[in-house]
């Protein structure tokens, strides 16, 4: 009874733009992702450096993945999570015809995969889309987006039929709240109308991801994917709970609408109150209502608190909330509670009725390596460890958990700062912030620790 599941996927996840690099190889299009810090274009356009940013290499995952699938492998995962380049299938986004030269690295890549039996699960967009949709048509604002995503979706999914058999849609879609840029491609200073009619446009091509993926790939499972942003209320005071209630209830809306498929309650008061009218066409309820989600997958780093008085906030990662005083902080100011993550798993499967994936959950430290050549990273250790003692605790208290990928498995570039000093990795890469390094992999000590984790199916986890 204190083992996890005999089917439990354990693994990794990493994203397409924080460790492929080759941002123009092979025909691929500019990302939105290529604009964020440190990347080729920004020192362009503020400078004549012709230095290559730190992200237009990132870890070179694009010419080293047989090597870094390998010490996956050596770990024993048996998933990988990772995301496919909507820019490299489709260069601006609104082509007729695909890329072959970017399909046929992903199939490299997927093949690669089956060899050492880690199964792929897919992430359609993460945190990135082409510069042309944004420049050519403003983004998600505009409807055409979810015609030009349904092409992509068809693509990829005849293309790997039979080698991608699991799903998601967009990465932690909520986080267009906070980061529109990043999540639909509108400034960062769009209003909420703005935003909630581009997360419309968003969530529709979500649901018809969503039925295509099940027509085309019956034997297919698709999920969607939240950030887990957890909030407590600050105090017991009625006020603070229904704080509390608000906070969630923003990021549990897209829940709601991917998994119910129908907009809440709660959020049409929400749009009554502030004015809001989200411009649907006839169908688009419909399109919601018979695409509901096979799973629910989601990112989990750190709780929060919410407070009826907005004296109490903080400015966090992206995130703003109220600190607690009960958890101790990371390096990055993150409150680390493991707790917490059976907490949400509960609330999320109490909600929702559906399984649930644990797709992101790591912990960013500056590491060194030591006189010997090696990485001592206990720290890491203990936080992931209590992480998953939590969750295994959720599976005994009855909760369907498929699976377990941690954020990330091999040192990557930071998406929206571009660091490499805020590691995550099982693996440590050889580079730096300023981009020095010789990219060479080292195992840390947290490389064996999970390969004896998932070994030993959790057995050798500290209670």
């Amino acid at each position: 009874m204190n083992l996890f599941p005999r089917d439990f996927l354990w693994g990794g996840a990493i994203a397409a733009n924080q460790t492929e690099g080759a941002f123009q190889q092979d025909g691929k299009g500019l990302s939105t992702a290529d604009l964020l810090p440190h990347g080729i274009l920004s020192q362009h356009q503020e400078s004549t450096d012709k230095t290559p940013g730190i992200k237009d290499l990132a870890i070179d995952f694009y010419n080293r993945y047989p090597e870094d699938i390998q010490l996956f492998n050596e770990m024993g995962f048996t998933c990988l999570r990772l995301s496919i380049a909507w820019t490299r299938i489709f260069p601006h986004g609104d082509e007729s015809q695909p890329n072959e030269a970017g399909l046929a690295y992903y199939d490299g890549i997927f093949d690669e995969l089956a060899k050492h039996d880690i199964k792929p699960l897919v992430t359609l967009s993460h945190y990135e889309m082409p510069v042309g949709l944004v420049e050519n048509y403003g983004g998600w604002a505009d409807r055409k987006l979810i015609d030009f995503f349904e092409h992509y979706a068809t693509t990829v999914f005849e293309r790997y039929q039979h080698k991608v058999k699991l799903w998601l849609t967009f990465n932690e879609i909520n986080m267009s709240l906070h980061a529109p840029y990043t999540g639909v491609g509108l400034p960062e200073a769009a209003d909420e109308q703005a935003i909630y009619q581009a997360i419309h446009h968003q969530l529709l091509a979500s649901a018809k991801a969503v039925t295509l993926c099940k027509h085309i790939i019956p034997d297919a499972k698709i999920g969607n994917m939240l950030l887990g942003a957890l909030n407590y209320p600050f105090t017991c005071n009625p006020d603070d709970v229904m704080a509390a209630v608000h906070e969630n209830n923003k990021w549990l809306f897209f829940g709601d609408v991917q998994t119910r498929g129908k907009y809440p309650g709660y959020m049409l008061r929400y749009f009554r109150d502030n004015n809001i009218e989200v411009i649907m066409q006839e169908g688009d309820l419909e399109t919601l209502a018979q695409a509901s989600v096979d799973f629910i997958s989601f990112s989990y780093y750190a709780s929060g608190c919410a407070s009826a008085d907005p004296k109490q906030k903080e400015v966090g990662n992206i995130i703003d909330s109220v600190p607690n005083p009960y958890l101790e902080k990371s390096q990055w100011g993150w409150l680390i509670d493991p707790k917490g993550l059976r907490i949400l798993l509960n609330f999320l499967y109490d909600r929702y009725q559906k399984p649930l994936f644990i797709v992101e959950n790591g912990l960013g430290a500056r590491d060194e390596v030591n006189a010997d050549g090696e990485i001592i990273d206990d720290y890491r250790i203990q936080y992931l460890n209590d992480h998953l003692v939590q969750a295994r605790e959720a599976i005994l208290d009855g909760v369907e958990l498929m699976g377990f990928t941690s954020w990330g498995p091999i040192d990557l570039v930071a998406n929206s700062t571009a660091e490499m000093d805020k590691r995550y990795g099982f693996i440590y890469v050889d580079r730096r912030d300023d981009g020095s390094g010789t990219l060479a992999r080292t195992r840390k000590e947290s490389f064996f620790w999970y390969r004896d984790v998932i070994q030993t199916r959790g057995g050798s986890l500290s209670a």
